[in-house]
């Protein structure tokens, strides 16, 4: 690295994920089928977007678990025989990861396992705990030895000093000291069990296959096993699945739900089913709201690849401008694709992304994207498009501008790094180099949702990053850096 380069800049030059959000986990479980594990290991695959640098599973064959983690992508590691033979049973649960902050190492791959009075115990986790840290420094002191950086393990420990007598009993006491936004997937050796936080801020979904239950993150993961999509999961509510059937509990005073807004703008694949809507035609709907509220004089809609596809087709269907995939991305470019000399860091987001020039050459664009983060690549984008002949680049946001961190489970910078938090909309436009630059409105949102607008005084989603309405207590906030209260799973120095 030249020295006038900081290991930031390096980042945003050569990372060419690194202006993206991030998602942390995706989870699986099935109970009562043959060949649990192999099925775990398709459903994972379907939730790969969610993580991409670790993945696990843990099964019980009747008489032991058995559990196999790893660095890497569910193909990598997951589709060898020797491996799934070496996950035997009926019962299997499953987790991809992605780290918000420090490398991956293994002994933080989900799912997590231990073996506690009432027996064996896996458990999997999506979101974060927004009094992790607490818990952590309280068990600790109370003589828990923690085996992990992951705050997922501080439901182990909260089991283990239990004084109830039942399993049920004993989890539910434990959930019920949780902040925070999350989905669990656990599993005994008897019981496979779901739980989606109070708000229903992270998904969760229950199917069936034959006679076996399953929950995911995402319908998608019923799809590529043939199962049958039953219904999400309520907020609050902890399902119960034994060879008896499935029981419903629900261990939290009820109010209304407010899932997080970001599975339908960006984390959930558009395939998918969320509350009984289609993720794709959402996003195509924001398109459409978008040329509603911001319309232009363009001559192609182009959007950038992948997320932000839908919501280009709806602005084109809307606006009557045409759309032209003026974008095309390589998607076999890993991060680290050969070494980052000075030379490839000015090539930047061409190794990912590289006009189609004759799209664009002599025409007034619509770039569409789904947000701003940084703003790093839009910069390197729009110019790409200018050096493919574009007259003017209007770029249109298929969601409000981010002005707010989160500590919900999505990987976002502080709210220094955040554009929007620091810059004016015309500091915004110059900044990139766009001839025009717009957002969709929070209200424009919701109604792509189905609703009238934001009712402020009982939003329908957790849409912090946007208003600054955080829905539930930040117990850490203020003790820990931000990047550090987004996630435990890093390595820690």
């Amino acid at each position: 690295m030249d020295s006038n380069h900081t290991a930031d800049q390096f980042k945003d030059d050569f990372d060419l994920d690194g202006d993206l959000l991030r998602e942390e986990c995706g989870v699986f479980g099935i109970f009562r089928q043959n060949d649990a594990a192999a099925l775990a290991a398709l459903g994972l695959h379907a939730l790969q977007h969610r993580g991409q640098e670790a993945a696990g599973i843990v099964s019980f064959d009747g008489k032991q678990f058995n559990a196999e983690r790893r660095i890497g992508l569910v193909g990598d590691h997951f589709t060898k025989q020797s491996t799934i033979d070496r996950l035997k049973g009926h019962a299997a649960i499953g987790h991809v990861r992605y780290s918000t902050t420090g490398g991956s190492v293994l002994r933080n791959v989900q799912p997590l396992f231990a073996d506690l009075a009432t027996g064996g115990f896996a458990v999997c986790h999506n979101g974060n705990f927004t009094n992790g840290i607490s818990l952590r420094e309280e068990l600790i002191a109370d003589g828990s030895i923690f085996q992990s950086t992951s705050d997922s393990e501080v439901i182990l420990h909260l089991l283990s000093k239990s004084r109830k007598r039942l399993f049920t009993d004993r989890f539910v006491e434990a959930i019920r000291r949780l902040e925070g936004a999350y989905s669990l997937i656990a599993m005994t050796n008897k019981k496979l069990v779901g739980v989606r936080d109070p708000l229903g801020i992270r998904p969760l979904v229950l199917g069936k296959l034959n006679d076996a239950y399953v929950l995911a993150s995402e319908t998608v993961a019923f799809d590529i096993i043939g199962a049958k999509f039953i219904r999400d999961i309520e907020n609050g509510e902890v399902v119960v699945i034994t060879e008896d059937g499935i029981e419903s509990i629900f261990p939290f005073p009820r109010q209304p739900a407010r899932p997080c807004i970001f599975e339908y703008i960006y984390f959930s694949r558009p395939d998918s089913i969320l509350d009984g809507r289609s993720v794709y035609q959402v996003r195509k709907q924001m398109g459409r709201e978008l040329a509603i509220e911001l319309p232009v004089e363009a001559d192609v809609v182009i959007p950038i690849p992948d997320s932000g596809v839908p919501a280009a087709l709806g602005y084109s269907e809307q606006s009557g401008i045409p759309f032209e995939l003026g974008i095309i991305r390589n998607h076999y470019v890993g991060r680290t694709f050969i070494e980052p000399t000075q030379q490839i860091r000015a090539l930047g987001v061409k190794l990912k992304h590289n006009a189609n020039k004759a799209v664009i050459e002599g025409k007034r664009v619509v770039l569409l994207d789904d947000s701003i983060v940084r703003g790093t690549t839009s910069v390197k984008l729009v110019e790409m498009m200018y050096e493919a002949g574009a007259t003017e680049v209007h770029m249109r946001i298929a969601s409000p501008p981010i002005k707010f961190p989160d500590f919900y489970g999505i990987d976002t910078p502080e709210q220094d790094d955040l554009l929007a938090a620091t810059m004016s909309l015309e500091e915004m436009e110059k900044k990139i180099g766009v001839t025009s630059l717009a957002f969709i409105s929070v209200d424009g949102i919701y109604r792509s949702v189905g609703y009238d607008g934001r009712n402020n005084a009982q939003p329908q989603f957790t849409d912090h990053c946007f208003t600054g309405d955080y829905p539930t207590p930040l117990t850490d906030q203020g003790q820990k850096e931000p990047s550090k209260q987004l996630s435990l799973l890093a390595e820690v120095g």
